[in-house]
């Protein structure tokens, strides 16, 4: 059997405890801000798109959802192709031929790494 003191202290831990239990956080919460992110292939259509007009092309189609870039520089086609991969990875290609500048489609690719970040 418990004596008095015992069932007292007792009585007293459980009441504090439940005091305690009850008492609200005083500071408030800081509220949680969502990062978006940008998907892979968004990020290399934006770069793909980004590196033909560093190298003088004027785009005419830019069809993110079929991942097709088009324009001309000096009035010749060039295009580019971003496509999803199976493995989740974006494989992207540029085309176009100008015999006056054959350096033009390594200079975009280059562009477009440098926007990659690689």
């Amino acid at each position: 059997m418990m004596s008095g003191v015992r069932v007292l202290a007792a009585a007293v831990v459980v009441g504090a405890a439940l005091t305690l239990a009850a008492c609200a956080y005083p500071y408030p919460v800081a509220p949680v801000t969502a990062v978006p992110t940008t998907s892979r292939y968004d990020s290399a259509f934006a770069a793909a798109a980004g590196a033909m007009r560093d190298q003088g092309v004027a785009l005419s189609v830019q069809d993110q959802s079929a991942g097709r870039l088009a324009g001309t520089r000096n009035n010749r086609q060039v295009t580019a192709s971003v496509l999803r991969q199976a493995d989740g990875s974006v494989r992207v290609q540029f085309d176009g031929d100008d015999p006056a500048d054959p350096g033009l489609l390594d200079r975009i690719s280059r562009s477009y790494d440098a926007r990659m970040g690689r």
